[in-house]
C-alpha cells in the first residue's frame, strides 16, 4: 500500500461519505478523489513525474488536501512548507530540495510572488498572474480517469524540513512505510473511525498534524474539518458547530481558548480526545484546561519530525499525577529508551538521551550523510532530548542535548533554569544559553522579557533558593522579545550570536 491508495480506497469504500469541510463547503470522498485525479493528470502534462519534488506552500484549505494527494498519486514527493516562512527560508528549501514545482495559495502568494523561480513550475489558487498557472484551471482541464500509483512501501513519499533552530533546516526524507506506520498508530491509539470528525487548525505542513491526523483520518475514512488559521473563537465555534471528535494543538492553543469567555457556554461534548504536543503542560495548566474544557480526555503526544512523529503518550488518566511528563510507554509501532553517552541503558533517575526505534522513523536526512549517521545508530533514532525516568517509569524531558551547558566540567540544563525564572511574576519570557568562558569553558547567560524593570541582582536573589549556585546565570540581558521560528521555538543560535558579539564578562 502507499499513501495515494489511502484516498482511492476510501473513494471506493465510502464514496458519498463527507471527507472535507472547508470554509462551509462539503466534499465527499469520491469528489475528493476525482479532483485529485484531475490535478494529477494536469501536473503530469506539465512534466511532473515520479520522484520529482513539489513544494506545497498553503494554509489548511481544501486545496492543500487536493494537492497533497495529487502529488502522491504521481509518485512524486510532497514538500510541505509552513505558510508563514519568509522569502529567504523558502529560497533555501527550493534550492536544497531541487524542487520542480511550487504550489501556493492566494492567501500566501505575496510571500513567494517575487522569488527567483527559474525553471520551476509555478501554480497558485485563483486567477493566473504572469507566469503563475491557476490551480483551479489545472483541475478543470485535467482528466478524471483514475491514475494508479504503483509505488511500494519502501519508496520515497515526502520531504519535510525541520524548523532550523540551530542552523539551516534539514530535509527529513520519509518512505510510504514510514507514513503508513505512524498513521496506523494514531488511528488505533486515538480510536479513529469513519464517524470521527477531525479538526485541523495547526499547520498541516508540520509532521504531527499532517501524518498523525490528516493521514490517520484518511486511512479510516474520517471527516476533516479545516481552518486556515487558529483563534479561540473559531476553535469553539467549529467544535460545537461541526461536532468534531479529535483536535491536536500546541499548549498555547488550549491556554488561550481556556481564557475565552465563550467557552463557558459552548457545547464541547462531542470531543473524544483533546491532544496536545510540542511541549508539556504543567500541573497547574492541566488543571486549568481540564476545568475550562470540562474534559477528562486530555492526551499528550511526544515525538519529533524525524520519528514520523512517533514516540510516547501521556494518557488522560495519568495527567493528575504526572502532568509535565511525556508518559511511560511508547505508542504503537514504537520503542523508546534512555541511553548514556556510550549507548548503555541507564537506570531510573539518571539523565541520558532519549532514543526511539520503529518503522515510522525517517529514511535519512536529505543530502546529509554525516547528520544521518549521527542521528540513526544501531537501529535507534537519537532524539537529542535529554531525559530520565522516575520511580514509576514515567519519562521527563530535561533539556535538548545541544542546549546543555558544560561549565567547569558540570552539566547544566537551561530548561530547568528557564522554568525557575518563569515563576517570577515580572518575567514574561526567558531563554538560557551557555557562552564561552576562558576559565570555566562555558558560563550561563539569561535573556529575559520583563513586564517591569528588574536588576541582575534581583534575578540572582530570586533564584538563590530555587537552584544550586552553579546553575544561576552569571549574565543577564533584558530584551523586548525572544527570537522564535514559525513554530514558536526559541532560536538559540541567534541568541548565541548576539552574546558572542558582546563578549564575556568575568
Amino acid at each position: 500500500m502507499n499513501v495515494s491508495e489511502m484516498l482511492s480506497m476510501q473513494a471506493r469504500r465510502l464514496p458519498n461519505h463527507e471527507a472535507i469541510v472547508s470554509n462551509g463547503e462539503r466534499i465527499s470522498y469520491s469528489e475528493w478523489d476525482k479532483v485529485v485525479n484531475q490535478l494529477a493528470s494536469s501536473l503530469r502534462s506539465h512534466g511532473i513525474e515520479e520522484g520529482d519534488k513539489v513544494i506545497l506552500h498553503m494554509p489548511n484549505t481544501k486545496e492543500f488536501l487536493f494537492t497533497y494527494y495529487a502529488v502522491q498519486r504521481l509518485g512524486a514527493l510532497v514538500v510541505p512548507i509552513n505558510a508563514k516562512l519568509i522569502a529567504a527560508e523558502i529560497t533555501y528549501i527550493l534550492a536544497h530540495s531541487e524542487a520542480k514545482a511550487l504550489i501556493t495559495h492566494d492567501m500566501t502568494f505575496s510571500q513567494v510572488e517575487h522569488l527567483d523561480r527559474q525553471h520551476i513550475l509555478c501554480i497558485k489558487t485563483g486567477e493566473p498572474v504572469r507566469n503563475w498557472l491557476s490551480l483551479e484551471a489545472l483541475i478543470r482541464r485535467g482528466s478524471d480517469e483514475e491514475i494508479e500509483c504503483n509505488l511500494n512501501e519502501d519508496d520515497e513519499a515526502s520531504l519535510l524540513y525541520t524548523s532550523g533552530t540551530t542552523g539551516d533546516p534539514k530535509g527529513v526524507l520519509f518512505t510510504h512505510r514510514n507514513l503508513l506506520t505512524v498513521a496506523t498508530m494514531m488511528a488505533i491509539e486515538m480510536k479513529m473511525d469513519q464517524e470521527s470528525r477531525i479538526l485541523h487548525m495547526m499547520p498541516l505542513s508540520h509532521s504531527a498534524p499532517l501524518h498523525l491526523f490528516l493521514l490517520a483520518g484518511t486511512y479510516v475514512g474520517a471527516t476533516h474539518v479545516l481552518a486556515p488559521m487558529f483563534s479561540p473563537e473559531l476553535l469553539l465555534n467549529l467544535v460545537s458547530g461541526e461536532r468534531t471528535t479529535h483536535f491536536f494543538g500546541a499548549p498555547i492553543a488550549y491556554l488561550a481558548t481556556g481564557k475565552d469567555p465563550q467557552i463557558a457556554t459552548t457545547d464541547l461534548s462531542s470531543m473524544k480526545y483533546w491532544v496536545y504536543g510540542g511541549a508539556p503542560l504543567g500541573s497547574e495548566h492541566v488543571s486549568f484546561v481540564k476545568k475550562q474544557f470540562q474534559t477528562d480526555r486530555l492526551l499528550c503526544v511526544y515525538g519529533l519530525t524525524e520519528a514520523g512523529p512517533n514516540g510516547t503518550l501521556l494518557l488522560p488518566d495519568e495527567h493528575d499525577e504526572k502532568a509535565g511528563s511525556i508518559g511511560k510507554r511508547a505508542a504503537l509501532n514504537c520503542q523508546v529508551d534512555i541511553k548514556g553517552a556510550d549507548g548503555e541503558k541507564l537506570p531510573l533517575g539518571e539523565v541520558g538521551e532519549l532514543v526511539i526505534r520503529g518503522e515510522g522513523t525517517m529514511k535519512e536526512y536529505y543530502k546529509d550523510e554525516l547528520q544521518t549517521k549521527e542521528a540513526l545508530r544501531d537501529g535507534w533514532l537519537y532524539t537529542g532530548d535529554m531525559a530520565s525516568r522516575d520511580e514509576d517509569g514515567f519519562i521527563w524531558i530535561v533539556d535538548r542535548k545541544k542546549d546543555m551547558i558544560i561549565s567547569g566540567g558540570v552539566n547544566i540544563f537551561p530548561k530547568e533554569i528557564e522554568s525557575a525564572l518563569l515563576t517570577h511574576p515580572l518575567i514574561e519570557d526567558a531563554a538560557v544559553i551557555g557562552i564561552p568562558h576562558p576559565d570555566w569553558g562555558e558560563t550561563v547567560k539569561a535573556f529575559l522579557v520583563v513586564s517591569k524593570p528588574l536588576s541582575e541582582k534581583e534575578c540572582r536573589t530570586f533564584l538563590a533558593d530555587k537552584l544550586a549556585s552553579y546553575k544561576i546565570p552569571k549574565q543577564y540581558e533584558f530584551v523586548k522579545e525572544l527570537p522564535r521560528n514559525v513554530t514558536g521555538k526559541i532560536l538559540k543560535n541567534q541568541l548565541r550570536e548576539t552574546a558572542k558579539s558582546k563578549g564575556v564578562k568575568r
